[in-house]
């Protein structure tokens, strides 16, 4: 297979490695040089600044990992071509950007991944298997808490210049760790409705918002509250769901799962001996890859890309005007 991987921050130089590990080597770069990044790693590939350049190489998949807000720039053009879309969360600056998208892949039946890796984790799989099978009885509440210090996430750049600070490139704590509301979609169904507070609580002169608090009821009957910040000097990435039977927790540090059952006995599920972040970005290119040749059923698709979007935006209008979201 041919790719053409459009957006060479740190993001689409972890795609470029993992292609590489995964044996596929035909890879042509699209760069617009704006990448904080040295280019010591992006020898020996073809490399345009023009994409309608790069799309006459013919790829079969194009990797949209440049900033939210320049994504169908990229995205509307590839998928004319009839590439298939490999696209960074979230897929869009706004849910209306993507309706030319949508009309083209109606058309041309484009394979399209929304690329959220946290469906690859596996103390977060175990889980879902866990509520599929209703082993702790019926989820009622969660509780999701991700907080995570900005100006560390890219020592080697100014934070305040990062696509995750700037309103015009798509930043903001709520688009940028938007992977909650993929996961507890994915875990719980379609969300009926929401109410967040959102703001800047810290001094990271930011020009966009730094916390949200939300409080997310779903069509099943489960309501819990997400918590996103930028400030929080210790990282802490978890999930707690209370159960009728007990109560279920994973921590992302560990990717482990404990499990507190109603009788006081406890179960503990572990990673995988040896895992590590990067493993979930491995698995979803791995899985992108057997979508394409037709071998795999999408994992997270085109679809789910959208409703974490809308759930999103959902975050952002409600803090913003104070306003409960419904959802149809």
């Amino acid at each position: 297979m041919k790719f053409l991987i459009a957006g060479l921050g740190s993001i689409g130089r972890r795609h470029l490695k993992n292609l590489h590990i995964l044996g596929q080597n035909d890879i042509v770069l699209y760069r617009t040089h704006q990448s904080t990044l040295g280019d010591g790693d992006l020898q020996g590939y073809p490399v345009e600044s023009d994409f309608k350049k790069a799309l006459m190489h013919k790829p079969d998949a194009v990797i949209v990992s440049n900033p939210t807000a320049l994504h169908m720039e990229v995205a509307i053009p590839a998928a004319e071509t009839g590439c298939a879309l490999f696209i960074e969360k979230p897929l869009a600056h706004h849910p209306d950007d993507l309706q030319l998208l949508e009309s083209i892949l109606k058309e041309k039946k484009n394979t399209v991944f929304s690329a959220f890796q946290f469906r690859f984790n596996p103390g977060l799989r175990k889980i879902y298997q866990l509520l599929l099978d209703r082993e702790i009885g019926k989820p009622y509440s969660f509780d999701c808490y991700w907080g995570e210090y900005l100006p560390d996430w890219h020592p080697w750049e100014d934070y305040r210049n990062s696509y995750a600070a700037s309103n015009n490139l798509g930043g903001g704590v709520v688009l940028t760790l938007c992977h909650p509301l993929d996961y507890l979609r994915w875990m719980f169904g379609e969300a009926a409705g929401l109410f967040a507070v959102t703001g800047n609580a810290s001094s990271l002169e930011l020009d966009v918002e730094d916390f949200a608090e939300t409080i997310i009821d779903f069509k099943n009957n489960v309501t819990g509250h997400l918590h996103l910040d930028y400030y929080r000097r210790t990282v802490r990435h978890d999930l707690e769901i209370t159960c009728s039977d007990g109560v279920i927790y994973w921590d992302h540090a560990s990717s482990s799962v404990k499990v507190q059952r109603a009788d006081k006995s406890e179960e503990f599920f572990p990673a995988p001996e040896g895992f590590e972040r990067n493993q979930m970005f491995l698995d979803e290119m791995h899985h992108f890859i057997g979508l394409v040749e037709g071998k795999e059923q999408p994992v997270c698709d085109f679809f789910d890309g959208k409703k974490a979007l809308q759930l999103a935006m959902g975050v952002l209008y409600s803090g913003r005007y104070k306003q409960r979201m419904i959802f149809d």
